[in-house]
């Protein structure tokens, strides 16, 4: 007998009532609505009768997945051997979720039996008066009695030849009445590979339950234990999984929520701008009331562009959520009311299918919002020869059309601010003429990823956006800026960072006479000098250069860096005219 199970968090008691699995979903096929007879367990998690399945029309894998599919490593292998003429897999669609089944070799009759929903099947036929039940010896006759022993249905004239044989005589033998308070009434699973042996042992190299047969055959020097001793490492691993499932339920349930709140908020907004377009085209006669037309008629397009996009993303998350609901549901079911052999026949399956939905990817937040508004004040164009107002905006930036603009864009230098203007334009291309777009900008350095510049982004709320920022060091910096995580237009181009501006500590003059007022001993970076003992240079006299330049470094350019040492070996009379 397996141990009790561990309550699983109450989750059940979470999920909406409608989609509950009622007593109907755990004894009633969901294809022919009848008892289930002979349940298969599919991959999906669904159970459906043997009979049903055998009657859905089966498919080839190849045909529908195409010969250069990668969707599953069975078409590449498919692909390999294709010379060696192997037959393409078969396989059906499950008639509750439409999901793809791939049939083992065996068919139908080789997919997992579902033992724990004949066991709800054989305690409704109970509870209904023994309705249904017939002997499993005889199978012609009413049950009466169940052997609890070799857990068997019995007629009354098989019970009495059951009392009669020596093995049997001391079985113990219950009235079926006295079963009805039962949980579980189920038979003995018995090994297909050996029939008269009952599945007591569990193959942990093979990781499937086998008979006593099994374990001297062909799992010899196997590691095999009992049933009851494996079940805690294997219930703990299908618990661990259901627990990281549960989350993803509550999600796709909240994201539901959101979309369902977002619906009503567009269908609200989008009523509120209707009524505030036909305010405002009351004042016009046959132009407005043209106008008002074309805007009814705008607004009811992107109420219909953006409800679909919000439709879609609902029947994909309520798809998912169901296939999430099944999985949990059915899990929850097999770890609370499953035996430890049930449970370890349909780990496998139940283990590949969480595992698949937890990989599967969505997006919690709704695609689309209801940022719809309606200026009244804005120039529409002209209508019928009569010039009218109110424009529908649903602007939004297009990263592709937005222009960035500045003389710093591809040079600055060390520790001195440079910046550049971002104007955002709309698909269009005409300007946004509104802020509030989050604008994401990076500077970083070509041989120091790690090391980001500090950036600021100033919103002028016009349209355009000032980003500034300071280099630490002169290099090759890879500038990115990005809007709803799209680089803008020329997002990234590089920025050749240069070493600081030197600013000149001389003076920019036409000669050292006049700068210096008339001194001997000032001298300049020229070279000139004068006659009389004068040091410097002047007007029209010899190495003049003829044009005003600095006094420091000569050159010629009064907004240029200066090139001069500034050593020690400088004469000190030159050092003075630099500070003039």
């Amino acid at each position: 007998m397996s141990e009790k199970r561990k309550p699983l968090l109450g989750f059940v008691g979470k999920l909406p009532s409608g989609t509950a699995l009622g007593n109907l979903g755990k004894t009633h096929c969901p294809s022919c609505m009848g008892l289930f007879k002979t349940p298969r367990l599919l991959p999906c998690l669904h159970t459906v009768c043997t009979r049903c399945l055998e009657q859905l029309e089966p498919f080839s894998v190849m045909d529908i997945r195409g010969g250069d599919s990668d969707t599953s490593s069975e078409g590449s292998i498919f692909q390999e051997l294709k010379p060696c003429s192997l037959q393409p897999q078969i396989g059906i669609l499950c008639p509750v979720c439409d999901a793809q089944v791939d049939l083992p070799v065996g068919g139908v009759k080789a997919l997992t039996i579902d033992h724990l929903a004949m066991n709800d099947v054989m305690l409704e036929s109970l509870r209904g008066e023994g309705q249904g039940l017939v002997c499993d010896l005889c199978s012609d006759r009413e049950v009466e009695k169940r052997c609890q022993t070799c857990k068997a249905n019995l007629c009354h004239f098989c019970c009495q030849a059951h009392r009669r044989q020596k093995k049997t005589t001391y079985h113990t033998m219950v009235d079926l009445e006295d079963l009805k308070g039962y949980s579980r009434i189920g038979k003995a699973i018995l090994c297909p590979a050996h029939p008269a042996e009952e599945l007591r042992l569990f193959c942990e190299l093979c990781d499937r339950p086998v008979c006593r047969d099994c374990v001297v055959g062909e799992h010899r020097e196997h590691p095999c234990d009992f049933t009851s001793n494996v079940i805690h490492k294997h219930g703990d691993s299908v618990r661990e999984l259901l627990k990281d499932t549960q989350p993803h339920v509550e999600a796709l349930e909240d994201a539901l929520a959101q979309i369902k709140e977002t619906s009503s908020a567009l269908q609200q907004r989008v009523g509120a701008v209707a009524a505030d377009v036909r305010t405002f085209s009351e004042g016009y006669v046959k132009a407005i009331e043209e106008h008002r037309d074309k805007l009814l008629k705008q607004l009811e397009d992107i109420r219909v562009q953006k409800e679909n996009s919000l439709q879609l993303q609902k029947a994909q998350l309520e798809q998912l959520l169901a296939d999430m609901r099944t999985g949990v549901e059915f899990t929850e079911h097999l770890l609370t009311c499953g035996s430890d052999l049930e449970i370890l026949l349909t780990k496998g399956v139940v283990v590949e299918r969480l595992t698949k939905l937890n990989q599967v990817e969505y997006s919690a937040h709704p695609r689309v919002n209801d940022k719809i508004c309606f200026s009244p004040q804005e120039k529409a164009g002209r209508c019928r020869g009569y010039e009218v107002y109110g424009v529908i905006n649903t602007k939004e930036v297009d990263p592709a059309k937005c222009v960035l603009q500045g003389e710093d864009l591809h040079r600055a230098r060390e520790k001195q601010t440079a910046s550049f203007t971002l104007l955002c334009k709309d698909a269009a291309g005409e300007s946004m003429g509104r802020g509030g777009d989050n604008v994401q900008v990076a500077v970083v350095p070509k041989d120091k990823k790690d090391s980001p510049v500090r950036t600021m982004v100033q919103d002028n709320k016009d349209g355009t956006y000032c980003v500034s920022f300071t280099p630490k060091e002169p290099g090759v910096y890879t500038v990115l800026v990005c809007i709803k995580e799209q680089h803008v237009q020329g997002s990234p181009f590089t920025m050749t960072v240069r070493k600081r501006h030197r600013s000149h500590p001389g003076v920019f003059h036409c000669c050292t006479f006049c700068s210096s007022g008339g001194q001997k001993t000032a001298r300049c970076a020229c070279g000139g000098t004068m006659p009389g003992g004068y040091l410097g240079c002047g007007h029209g006299h010899k190495g003049h250069p003829g044009r005003p330049h600095w006094s420091c470094c000569g050159k010629f350019t009064e907004k240029s860096e200066c090139t001069w040492a500034g050593g020690q070996s400088a004469a000190r009379s030159l050092l003075r005219t630099v500070a003039l």
